[in-house]
């Protein structure tokens, strides 16, 4: 049981989804530090400029509300949907990257040569044999071999 453990833990996917998991989850957290520090401060910003409102609590109040003493709190939700939509764009520009770097270039397929195939001077030969023994059999005059030939 253990050496089965062993094969399945050492397999390539298993790894690679370990590495994915732990990279992932040190770029989430400075995408959070990110919103958290620089585009909530923002956000907060641009509600107290337009709202005239003194303090980002007063003008960011409106996210906030409570029901029956539950306080909902819609600046987090939106902040965390926030950092979600930037991790999930960067990883998607990962994993493209990625994939087109194991993507295998395509063989370039070789250029034919300008000149008849083999085929086509056997089928030459052929008819230049046939119209010899034609000659030796029918009395045809050289010159017609010579139009043949052309």
């Amino acid at each position: 049981m253990i050496k089965e453990f062993k094969e399945f833990i050492m397999r390539g996917n298993v790894l690679d989804l370990a590495v994915g998991v732990v990279i992932g989850s040190a770029f989430t957290a400075i995408v959070t530090q990110i919103v958290n520090g620089l585009i909530t401060p923002l956000v907060s910003l641009v509600f107290v400029l337009t709202t005239g409102e003194k303090s980002a609590d007063d003008a960011l109040g409106a996210l906030v509300f409570n029901v029956k003493g539950v306080a909902f709190n819609i600046g987090d939700v939106i902040s965390a949907l926030i950092t979600f939509l930037i991790t999930a764009f960067v990883l998607f520009l990962i994993v493209k990257a990625v994939n087109k770097m194991k993507k295998k270039p395509q063989p370039e397929e070789e250029e034919e040569a300008a000149g008849p195939t083999t085929d086509d001077l056997l089928e030459q030969i052929r008819d230049l044999l046939a119209a010899q023994n034609a000659t030796k059999t029918t009395g045809v005059l050289k010159e017609n071999m010579e139009d043949i030939k052309k």
